[in-house]
């Protein structure tokens, strides 16, 4: 799931404060698409300009000229929302009044800070001068020298839907011409399932009966079932005059001969699926949802593939010395939309596969994915395999695993044109103030400098420095993360940001997806494709 330069005043900084990387070779389970939202899953807005983004120590070429030939020294930052539904793309202007960003400019191993201003269209930041700055959207923090930075996000569904604070609702089933339904037997046999989804308002959500059919049967009545919502938003508010439709998918397992181990190879797919008319219903947390209908059989589709987990599980030292082999895993979605811009939108999954822990090998197998969607939607497919530590951080009541993984997102056309592996591996010699970061250990300072060596194969577009807290409750950990061009081996953090005598670890990712500018467009150039990125992560550390 990276940023600029320093002028030439501040080139004597650079290596003290962010590090000049050696040249790159030329050969929290962690969401794979690399890039946490600001809001779930969203959509983008305006194009900024392209930007130079010249190496560490080269001379800054300017911004331009203000009035009289003055360079401008003003930064503009958008957060358009873009909009795709079935009418098309819709880019609706968003304000940035109220939210938390905030410019820092380097100065020696500290930061000069900077506020903006809301104007129309976006937050003004002034007295920036030409080179490069953090800017810093909440926990996220962007190195760039860009002079228009886009938050822009894109999004699914009809631009003036209706979102509310609900997260789950009851739902009330009434289906038949189920194809037989399965037993939960393992996470790798997990049987069936339901899952609603909409590309006219964003909508991925699971339904939970509350009493589920027995093992047979094709038909199901609950008038007591759950619907959550799985998007990160509330529940949305359909709309019968705006032809809001809804899709109810049903997953069964299926299997498919052997793993390399000797167990038994079973994937998840759509197997039937029930599109109703379009209906109004506006979740308050007392009235159902009410879904209806005979499901109809959805054709499978064939495809090939060679996965050579071998080729991801040779860089495990890399990802950490000591730690072990964790979940390989592999899935297809649609895509709502098409290609045009990535993987846009969210609608469940059409087929997932995950293998035991370790497992590894070579599988070359063909397998068949069902996919009710419209034949204008494309199929994505994303394959992984992640790594953990070998024992858990206890943290309070909480064991914790730090973890990395290896990724490879791509149109599943592209994706399964050759052997499924990585194109990158992970960085390489994680060190906190030069130490090991791979063992234990309390650091001298909340404020380090994490540094580390290239990737062996491939070559990192962008890094992503991610410091995570391990906190002893089971709310989600708090992460600071950090972008950087793919020349920089080196990041200082800023100071204040770690707690003293608070437990972190954390993760580096070598992003080596040929169209990602987080310098520039983080949100909408994440989501294009292909995506490919790869982990080291370190060993739990104490702050003094």
């Amino acid at each position: 799931m990276s940023m600029r330069r320093l002028s030439l005043l501040l080139v004597p900084a650079c290596a003290a404060w962010l590090g000049c990387g050696e040249a790159a070779p030329s050969s929290e389970e962690r969401s794979p698409r690399g890039l946490p939202v600001l809001t779930p899953r969203e959509g983008t807005a305006v194009i900024s300009q392209d930007d130079v983004l010249p190496g560490c120590g080269e001379p800054d070429a300017g911004t331009g000229a203000g009035d009289a030939g003055t360079p401008d020294t003003s930064v503009l930052v958008t957060a358009d929302s873009r909009y795709h539904s079935s009418a098309g793309v819709t880019v609706v202007p968003e304000s940035l009044a109220g939210r938390d960003l905030e410019i820092l400019i380097p100065h020696g191993i500290d930061f000069d800070r900077r506020t903006g201003t809301p104007v129309a269209g976006g937050m003004r930041f002034d007295n920036v001068p030409d080179g490069e700055y953090f800017l810093r959207a909440n926990r996220l923090y962007f190195l760039t020298r860009a002079r228009h930075f886009d938050l822009g996000l894109n999004r699914i569904g009809r631009p003036d839907a209706v979102y509310t604070s609900i997260m789950e609702s009851t739902a009330s089933l009434s289906f038949t011409h189920l194809e037989p339904w399965q037993d939960w037997t393992s996470a790798y046999d997990p049987g069936s399932s339901l899952q609603a989804t909409s590309a006219d308002v964003d909508l991925y959500a699971p339904l939970s009966p509350n009493e589920y059919p027995t093992a047979g049967a094709t038909t199901l009545e609950d008038p007591v079932a759950w619907v959550y919502s799985g998007s990160g938003r509330g529940l949305p508010a359909l709309d019968a005059t705006k032809g809001d439709r809804l899709y109810v998918n049903q997953l069964n397992s299926v299997g498919a001969g052997t793993l390399p181990s000797g167990g038994p190879l079973v994937y998840s797919t759509v197997v039937s699926s029930l599109h109703p008319p379009a209906f109004s219903f506006t979740p308050d947390g007392t009235t159902s949802l009410p879904l209806s209908g005979a499901l109809q059989p959805v054709a499978q589709q064939p495809f090939s593939m060679e996965w050579r987990l071998s080729e991801f599980t040779r860089w495990r030292t890399d990802a950490n010395p000591t730690g072990t082999l964790s979940t390989p895993s592999l899935s297809l979605s649609p895509a709502p939309f098409g290609y045009q811009d990535g993987w846009v939108g969210y609608q469940g999954e059409l087929l997932t596969l995950t293998l035991p822990r370790g497992e590894d090998g070579v599988i070359a197998r063909r397998l068949a994915y069902g996919n009710p969607y419209p034949s204008s939607s494309g199929v994505v497919g994303t394959v992984g395999y992640s790594f953990r530590s070998a024992t858990p951080v206890v943290v309070g009541t909480r064991n914790h695993y730090p973890s990395g993984g290896i990724y490879v997102i791509d149109r599943l056309d592209h994706l399964i044109a050759g052997p499924l592996q990585p194109s990158i591996s992970p960085p390489r010699e994680l060190r906190i103030d030069g130490v090991d970061a791979y063992a234990s250990r309390v650091v001298g300072t909340t404020q380090p400098v994490f540094s580390w060596r290239p990737p062996v194969q491939g070559t990192p577009k962008a890094y992503v420095l991610s410091v995570i807290q391990l906190v002893g409750t089971f709310d989600a950990n708090p992460t600071l993360r950090f972008y950087v061009p793919g020349d920089r081996t080196q990041v200082r953090l800023p100071p204040n940001l770690l707690l003293p005598g608070t437990v972190y670890y954390a993760r580096v990712t070598a992003d080596g997806s040929p169209n990602y500018e987080p310098w520039r467009a983080p949100y909408i150039t994440a989501e294009l494709l292909p995506n490919v990125s790869a982990d080291t992560y370190s060993a739990a550390f104490t702050t003094p």
